[in-house]
């Protein structure tokens, strides 16, 4: 394939070739299971990663896909307190919140979900490596990673040692402000395993070095997650595993921040944005469509007005495919999957340009219209069975789980749209001789059954009012 990504390491566009021919390896950092996600957490820990792998399998790879969950955690053992519940139900709780909502963005399940308090083993022993190699050191009950024996470290987040900073509490055992943490020694009242320092927990880093490990070997292809991980968590996570000799990650791609008023949405700031309230709105799908829409790594500005228009967009996709489905009678069926497209393969392969993915579709979606008004069915049915096939490679199908399974009866659809589509031709008809009247009456009439229309270049194109796409 001719598939270029962006590598974060390199800060480069790079040929992608895989380490094994027909296999791509992909971990991705996934929840921290301490509250509800929003849908910040979901493009970077799922949506983006879910369109590469789907583009991946479309060119024929087998793709092993490991995505983590971090279950222990001083968040997760603070909030869990906070509530009066225990850690690990809590962890439990929010981890199947997380599924939930993969699930209703249509992710496609990963081919392991390993989570770290069941990597216990893996973690102590890669922890014994290091300090056997010289390049951690037991203090106070803790273990530590000397961060100046590694001599490439910095080489992800081009950040100095002197000038960085870890994020965790100070101790006083620790030899440099610069080093992390490894292993936490057992506290009062939390969690603990055994281990050759004493009871603890392990540190956040480690859990996806080792995990990685176990699952992907000592080298894999892809490494990704979103932008604000890039330090401390992935620079620590290559200098475990560096520091063992293991190539670790040979591609590093991250997304960039959903973000409100400019700033980063997070729970720290209170604006935060779940899928179910936003699904309140809009549909799953047009949300998938709306989180894909932009480049992933470039920040999506969230504001309701954005999202409307992006659940507009794929209701003209939705329609034309709808309506071209009607018309060759293949109704609850859908269009036969076609080809796709060379400018569409062209954009996917630069570094998943999606948007300019979603303009060739478009494109298409102009040009089926206009065949549909033109009456040239064959030329409809094969603009139409090429965009089904884009959207399926993006998740976007209609005809497909688990948007098929909403409980929509695709008799209903189909019949709704033939009515509709009776009473617009009625409506065109109006117009063409001046009866204005008329005209407006049938939008009224249409608008009090809850449709709304927009007129277009290439005729008019309905939806459902107030929420998105067909009933």
């Amino acid at each position: 394939m001719s598939l270029q990504l962006y590598d974060t390491a390199t800060r480069s566009v790079r040929p992608f070739e895989p380490l094994r021919p027909g296999v791509v390896s992909v971990y991705n950092c996934g929840a921290t299971v301490q509250w509800h996600p929003h849908i910040g957490h979901l493009r970077g820990a799922g949506i983006v990663y879910d369109v590469l792998r789907r583009w991946l399998e479309f060119n024929g790879f087998e793709v092993r896909h490991v995505r983590n969950v971090t279950d222990i955690d001083d968040k997760i053992l603070a909030k869990a307190a906070e509530a009066g519940r225990p850690w690990w139900e809590w962890a439990a709780t929010h981890e199947r919140s997380f599924d939930d909502a993969y699930d209703t963005l249509g992710c496609l399940r990963p081919s392991v979900e390993p989570r770290a308090t069941g990597h216990i083993p893996q973690i102590l022993e890669m922890i014994a490596e290091l300090v056997e190699a010289g390049h951690a050191y037991a203090a106070g009950g803790d273990v530590y990673f000397a961060v100046r024996t590694q001599p490439d470290y910095g080489f992800l987040s081009g950040q100095r040692i002197d000038e960085m900073v870890q994020g965790e509490t100070e101790a006083g055992d620790k030899r440099d402000p610069a080093d992390f943490t490894l292993w936490k020694a057992a506290k009062p009242g939390e969690p603990s395993w055994a281990s050759p320092w004493g009871r603890g927990r392990p540190g956040w880093h480690i859990e996806c070095s080792a995990m990685a490990r176990a699952y992907l070997g000592s080298e894999f292809d892809i490494h990704g997650g979103g932008l604000d991980l890039i330090f401390p968590h992935h620079e620590n996570e290559a200098a475990q595993s560096h520091g063992l000799g293991d190539v670790f990650a040979r591609y590093w791609l991250h997304s960039h921040w959903v973000t409100m008023s400019g700033e980063k949405m997070s729970k720290s700031l209170g604006n935060i944005l779940s899928v179910p309230t936003i699904t309140e709105k809009v549909r799953a799908v047009a949300l998938r469509y709306y989180l894909i829409s932009v480049h992933y790594r470039s920040s999506i500005e969230y504001s309701q007005e954005a999202l409307d228009d992006a659940a507009k967009a794929f209701e003209r996709i939705e329609a034309f495919l709808h309506r071209a489905a009607d018309r060759i009678g293949a109704g609850g069926e859908g269009v036969p999957l076609g080809d796709i497209p060379d400018a569409f393969r062209r954009a996917m392969d630069d570094d998943l340009g999606v948007p300019k993915a979603l303009a060739v579709v478009h494109e298409m979606v102009r040009s089926g219209n206009a065949a549909l008004a033109a009456s040239d069915d064959g030329t409809a049915q094969e603009l139409a069975s090429s965009v089904r096939a884009m959207m399926a490679v993006l998740g976007l199908d209609p005809w497909a789980l688990p948007w098929a399974a909403k409980g929509e009866d695709p008799r209903l659809v189909t019949a709704t749209g033939r009515l509709l589509d009776g009473l617009l031709a009625e409506r065109a008809q109006a117009r063409k001789d001046r009866d204005f009247a008329r005209a407006d009456e049938i939008r009224t009439q249409l608008a009090a059954a809850g449709f709304a229309i927009e007129d277009t270049k290439d005729g008019p194109v309905w939806s459902v009012a107030g929420s998105t796409g067909r009933p």
